[in-house]
Protein backbone atom coordinates (compact mmCIF):
# COMPACT_ATOMS: atom_id res chain seq x y z
CA UNK A 1 0.00 0.00 0.00
CA UNK A 2 1.34 3.41 -0.95
CA UNK A 3 1.58 6.26 1.55
CA UNK A 4 -1.23 8.80 1.68
CA UNK A 5 -0.34 12.17 0.13
CA UNK A 6 -1.10 15.20 2.29
CA UNK A 7 -0.94 18.64 0.71
CA UNK A 8 0.81 21.11 3.00
CA UNK A 9 1.81 24.77 2.79
CA UNK A 10 5.61 24.66 2.49
CA UNK A 11 6.08 28.10 4.04
CA UNK A 12 3.30 28.06 6.64
CA UNK A 13 2.57 24.41 7.45
CA UNK A 14 -0.58 23.81 9.46
CA UNK A 15 0.24 22.55 12.97
CA UNK A 16 -2.29 19.72 12.60
CA UNK A 17 -0.47 18.41 9.52
CA UNK A 18 2.89 18.62 11.28
CA UNK A 19 1.51 16.78 14.31
CA UNK A 20 0.13 13.98 12.14
CA UNK A 21 3.61 13.45 10.71
CA UNK A 22 5.31 13.75 14.11
CA UNK A 23 3.04 11.09 15.59
CA UNK A 24 4.04 8.69 12.82
CA UNK A 25 7.75 9.48 13.14
CA UNK A 26 7.61 8.89 16.89
CA UNK A 27 6.28 5.38 16.21
CA UNK A 28 9.19 4.51 13.95
CA UNK A 29 7.47 5.28 10.66
CA UNK A 30 9.01 7.08 7.67
CA UNK A 31 7.75 10.38 6.27
CA UNK A 32 8.71 12.23 3.09
CA UNK A 33 8.77 16.04 3.09
CA UNK A 34 10.05 19.01 1.09
CA UNK A 35 13.26 20.82 2.07
CA UNK A 36 15.22 23.75 0.66
CA UNK A 37 17.14 21.30 -1.53
CA UNK A 38 15.30 18.08 -2.48
CA UNK A 39 12.41 16.06 -1.20
CA UNK A 40 13.71 14.06 1.73
CA UNK A 41 12.90 10.90 3.63
CA UNK A 42 13.06 11.10 7.40
CA UNK A 43 12.71 9.29 10.70
CA UNK A 44 13.24 10.05 14.37
CA UNK A 45 16.87 9.74 15.51
CA UNK A 46 15.96 8.05 18.78
CA UNK A 47 13.69 5.37 17.28
CA UNK A 48 15.92 2.59 15.98
CA UNK A 49 13.13 0.87 14.06
CA UNK A 50 12.68 4.01 11.99
CA UNK A 51 16.41 4.34 11.30
CA UNK A 52 16.56 0.70 10.17
CA UNK A 53 13.58 1.23 7.87
CA UNK A 54 15.16 4.34 6.38
CA UNK A 55 18.40 2.56 5.52
CA UNK A 56 16.43 -0.29 3.96
CA UNK A 57 14.19 1.96 1.86
CA UNK A 58 17.12 4.06 0.71
CA UNK A 59 19.24 0.98 0.00
CA UNK A 60 22.13 2.68 1.76
CA UNK A 61 25.26 1.08 3.20
CA UNK A 62 24.80 1.14 6.97
CA UNK A 63 28.47 2.04 7.38
CA UNK A 64 27.62 5.43 5.85
CA UNK A 65 25.92 7.54 8.52
CA UNK A 66 23.00 9.77 7.60
CA UNK A 67 22.84 13.44 8.53
CA UNK A 68 20.07 14.90 10.64
CA UNK A 69 18.08 18.09 11.06
CA UNK A 70 17.64 20.23 14.15
CA UNK A 71 15.30 23.25 14.37
CA UNK A 72 17.73 25.95 15.46
CA UNK A 73 21.40 26.74 15.97
CA UNK A 74 20.86 26.52 19.73
CA UNK A 75 20.10 22.79 19.34
CA UNK A 76 23.36 21.87 17.61
CA UNK A 77 25.55 21.78 20.72
CA UNK A 78 23.58 18.84 22.15
CA UNK A 79 24.77 16.63 19.31
CA UNK A 80 28.04 18.20 18.15
CA UNK A 81 31.02 19.88 19.76
CA UNK A 82 30.75 23.48 18.62
CA UNK A 83 33.75 25.77 18.95
CA UNK A 84 33.40 29.54 18.86
CA UNK A 85 34.65 29.45 15.27
CA UNK A 86 32.07 26.84 14.25
CA UNK A 87 29.28 28.74 15.99
CA UNK A 88 30.14 32.00 14.24
CA UNK A 89 30.35 30.27 10.88
CA UNK A 90 27.03 28.47 11.27
CA UNK A 91 25.34 31.61 12.56
CA UNK A 92 26.12 33.33 9.25
CA UNK A 93 24.95 30.40 7.13
CA UNK A 94 21.82 29.14 8.89
CA UNK A 95 19.10 28.48 8.17
CA UNK A 96 20.24 27.46 4.72
CA UNK A 97 21.23 24.70 2.28
CA UNK A 98 24.26 23.50 4.24
CA UNK A 99 25.22 20.29 6.02
CA UNK A 100 27.85 20.90 8.69
CA UNK A 101 30.31 18.19 9.67
CA UNK A 102 31.35 18.44 13.32
CA UNK A 103 32.68 16.20 16.12
CA UNK A 104 29.78 14.21 17.59
CA UNK A 105 28.78 14.28 21.25
CA UNK A 106 27.80 11.21 23.25
CA UNK A 107 24.12 11.86 22.52
CA UNK A 108 24.68 10.73 18.93
CA UNK A 109 24.22 6.95 18.55
CA UNK A 110 27.32 5.19 17.20
CA UNK A 111 25.40 4.14 14.09
CA UNK A 112 24.84 7.81 13.23
CA UNK A 113 28.48 8.90 13.49
CA UNK A 114 31.48 8.16 11.30
CA UNK A 115 34.45 6.12 12.49
CA UNK A 116 36.05 9.47 13.27
CA UNK A 117 33.08 10.26 15.55
CA UNK A 118 31.87 13.02 13.28
CA UNK A 119 28.29 13.90 12.41
CA UNK A 120 26.47 15.88 9.72
CA UNK A 121 23.87 18.40 10.91
CA UNK A 122 21.43 20.55 8.92
CA UNK A 123 19.31 23.59 9.79
CA UNK A 124 17.46 23.99 6.49
CA UNK A 125 15.75 27.14 5.30
CA UNK A 126 12.52 25.19 5.14
CA UNK A 127 9.84 25.38 7.84
CA UNK A 128 8.50 21.83 7.45
CA UNK A 129 11.55 19.72 8.45
CA UNK A 130 12.43 22.13 11.26
CA UNK A 131 8.86 21.92 12.55
CA UNK A 132 9.01 18.12 12.42
CA UNK A 133 12.21 18.10 14.48
CA UNK A 134 10.76 20.59 16.92
CA UNK A 135 7.67 18.42 17.31
CA UNK A 136 9.81 15.34 17.93
CA UNK A 137 11.84 17.26 20.50
CA UNK A 138 14.87 15.69 18.88
CA UNK A 139 16.72 15.37 15.57
CA UNK A 140 15.07 14.30 12.34
CA UNK A 141 17.30 11.86 10.44
CA UNK A 142 17.23 12.91 6.81
CA UNK A 143 18.29 11.67 3.38
CA UNK A 144 17.34 12.75 -0.13
CA UNK A 145 14.46 10.98 -1.84
CA UNK A 146 15.98 9.36 -4.90
CA UNK A 147 14.53 7.26 -7.68
CA UNK A 148 15.65 3.89 -8.96
CA UNK A 149 18.25 5.66 -11.12
CA UNK A 150 19.70 7.38 -8.06
CA UNK A 151 18.55 10.82 -9.19
CA UNK A 152 16.89 13.08 -6.57
CA UNK A 153 13.13 13.48 -6.81
CA UNK A 154 11.64 16.98 -6.74
CA UNK A 155 8.00 16.11 -7.51
CA UNK A 156 5.99 14.72 -4.55
CA UNK A 157 3.96 12.48 -6.84
CA UNK A 158 7.15 10.88 -8.13
CA UNK A 159 8.29 10.32 -4.54
CA UNK A 160 4.96 8.68 -3.73
CA UNK A 161 5.04 6.54 -6.89
CA UNK A 162 8.58 5.25 -6.39
CA UNK A 163 8.96 5.18 -2.60
CA UNK A 164 5.44 5.32 -1.22
CA UNK A 165 5.43 1.60 -0.38
CA UNK A 166 7.93 2.29 2.41
CA UNK A 167 6.41 5.52 3.70
CA UNK A 168 3.66 6.20 6.21
CA UNK A 169 2.99 9.71 4.87
CA UNK A 170 3.97 11.94 1.94
CA UNK A 171 3.89 15.66 2.72
CA UNK A 172 3.21 17.44 -0.57
CA UNK A 173 4.68 20.93 -0.57
CA UNK A 174 4.83 21.29 -4.35
CA UNK A 175 7.94 21.20 -6.52
CA UNK A 176 11.27 21.93 -4.82
CA UNK A 177 14.77 22.96 -6.03
CA UNK A 178 16.93 20.28 -7.61
CA UNK A 179 20.30 20.99 -6.04
CA UNK A 180 21.92 19.32 -3.02
CA UNK A 181 23.11 20.99 0.13
CA UNK A 182 26.71 22.14 0.37
CA UNK A 183 28.57 19.89 2.81
CA UNK A 184 30.97 21.90 4.97
CA UNK A 185 33.49 20.44 7.41
CA UNK A 186 34.23 22.69 10.37
CA UNK A 187 36.62 20.20 11.99
CA UNK A 188 39.71 21.79 13.60
CA UNK A 189 38.24 25.26 13.04
CA UNK A 190 38.83 25.09 9.30
CA UNK A 191 36.25 25.50 6.56
CA UNK A 192 36.51 22.66 4.04
CA UNK A 193 33.93 22.20 1.31
CA UNK A 194 33.34 18.45 1.01
CA UNK A 195 30.58 18.86 -1.59
CA UNK A 196 29.63 22.03 -3.39
CA UNK A 197 25.89 22.36 -3.71
CA UNK A 198 23.27 25.06 -3.51
CA UNK A 199 24.88 26.93 -0.62
CA UNK A 200 27.60 29.44 -1.45
CA UNK A 201 30.16 30.54 1.14
CA UNK A 202 31.64 33.97 0.55
CA UNK A 203 33.92 36.08 2.70
CA UNK A 204 34.32 33.62 5.58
Amino acid sequence: MSAPLLEIDAEHPHPRHIQRAVDLLARGELVAYPTDTYYALGCALNVRKGVDRLYQLKGRDRRKPLSFIVPDLSDVAQYAMVSNFAYRTMKQLTPGPFTFVLPATRLVPDRMATKQKQVGIRIPDSPIPRALSRGLEGPLVTTSATGLDGEPLIDPREVKAQLGHGLALMLDGGLVPCEPSTVVSLINDEIEILRQGQGIIEGL
